[in-house]
């Protein structure tokens, strides 16, 4: 469980950083927009990869624990 736990936290991370990097390009580009959409997402990614490190974070504790 606690795995799947950690799964969800790298995907997360790497989705935040692949938006991150998109807006970063797209600002670079000039395309203020584009970049503020980018910009929005990874802000959103970010905060759900925090959730999921956290998550992952008490089930580990948790199973430190239990053993």
């Amino acid at each position: 469980m606690a795995e799947t736990s950690h799964q969800n936290a790298a995907k997360s991370h790497e989705d935040a950083a692949k938006a991150h990097h998109t807006a970063a390009e797209h600002q670079g580009k000039g395309d203020h927009k584009a970049s503020l959409e980018h910009s929005q997402k990874a802000l959103t990614q970010s905060e759900m990869a925090h959730k999921h490190s956290t998550e992952a974070h008490q089930k580990t504790s948790q199973h430190a624990k239990a053993a």
